[in-house]
């Protein structure tokens, strides 16, 4: 697989004892953090479950990600009815992951379903999609069988698409391949903010590689940095919101030296194991500061939520390495160019 591919669906490969983050809308609850008129993240008490949002124009109002189950979709919906008297037109997905779009039918006929083309052809197999989830849910792996269909987007993008809410105009990017092959990420101009799903988070909060290498990433983040440089706020799909322009730097950073690492270990041919043991661990000296005192703010125990996020990453970067690792080695098999 080249650098400029992505895997046709999300690899099921975990390294040796890895645990993902809990996704389970067991003990969700969404509180709103108003941003600017009409403009609110809807913030997951427990992270790192699922942030949603909410963006009201003159006209109508946008809803950001509908959730993981049709429980939590109606959770979101409430909370929109209480937030603006604006009727709820449109529903954007930033990805196609479960967590993110089971509750898609829940949501009204009525309600318009947008996302980038490459997500909704990602959405073709929901019980595979259930399957790879089930292993987020953390021991309450039935509440996905209230998930018995899989709503995909009714209209799709290429790149860019505006949707005018009268008086607000919200714009959808996608930049290229991420997390995922077709992440899409919601910005309001006039607040400076940024709904951008698994594709970016907090400054050193770790990101999965779950469909292909860094290099394609490290250059849709650079088309990110270009199209919006006056982004000011991030409110990633899980955990706390940060500034926009150091998430990106601090991702790029980490990504790059991610794939140097992991180049130079397979032409060392070293195996799996001693290239993860070999790999710069960016969480050595524990939690950044800035992270650490978002984390606090959480309506859970400090200590936990910072303790949790740590153990988080190391798992999520082990799972970084052997996504590149696998890149790298299919290179070297002659299966494509690196």
């Amino acid at each position: 697989m080249s650098h400029d591919q992505v895997l046709a669906r999300e690899m099921a490969e975990r390294s040796a004892g890895y645990q993902g983050p809990n996704l389970s809308p067991a003990g969700l609850k969404l509180g709103a953090s108003r941003l600017s008129g009409g403009v609110y993240a809807l913030m997951a008490n427990i992270p790192p479950k699922d942030n949603n949002g909410v963006i009201a124009g003159r006209n109508a109002a946008l809803v950001v990600d509908a959730g993981i189950t049709p429980d939590v979709s109606v959770q979101i919906q409430r909370i929109a009815g209480g937030l603006t008297d604006r009727p709820v037109r449109y529903l954007v997905n930033t990805t196609y992951h479960g967590d993110h779009t089971f509750g898609n039918s829940a949501f009204p006929a009525e309600v318009v379903i947008v996302s980038s083309r490459v997500n909704k052809q990602n959405m073709t197999d929901l019980g595979y999609e259930k399957r790879i989830r089930s292993g987020n849910m953390y021991g309450d792996e039935r509440l996905l069988d209230a998930v018995t269909g899989w709503r995909a987007p009714e209209v799709v993008f290429e790149s860019f698409a505006e949707i005018d809410l009268g008086g607000r105009v919200v714009q959808l990017w996608h930049f290229g391949p991420g997390n995922g092959p077709g992440d899409t990420i919601v910005y309001v101009p006039d607040a400076r903010t940024a709904w951008t799903g698994n594709y970016l988070c907090h400054a050193g909060v770790a990101h999965m590689l779950l469909q292909g290498g860094p290099r394609p990433y490290l250059g849709s983040l650079r088309k990110m940095c270009e199209a919006l440089p006056e982004l000011e706020t991030i409110v990633p799909g899980h955990g706390p919101m940060g500034d926009g322009h150091t998430a990106i730097s601090t991702l790029e950073e980490y990504l790059a030296r991610l794939d140097d690492e992991v180049a130079a270990a397979v032409a060392a041919g070293h195996t799996l194991e001693e290239t993860i043991s070999a790999c710069t661990d960016p969480w050595a000296a524990g939690l950044d500061p800035v992270l650490a005192e978002a984390l606090s703010r959480y309506p859970v125990p400090a200590a936990a939520a910072q303790q949790g996020m740590l153990a988080l990453n190391r798992n999520l970067h082990r799972l970084n390495i052997l996504a590149t690792y696998r890149v790298y080695q299919a290179a070297a098999d002659g299966q494509g160019p690196a």
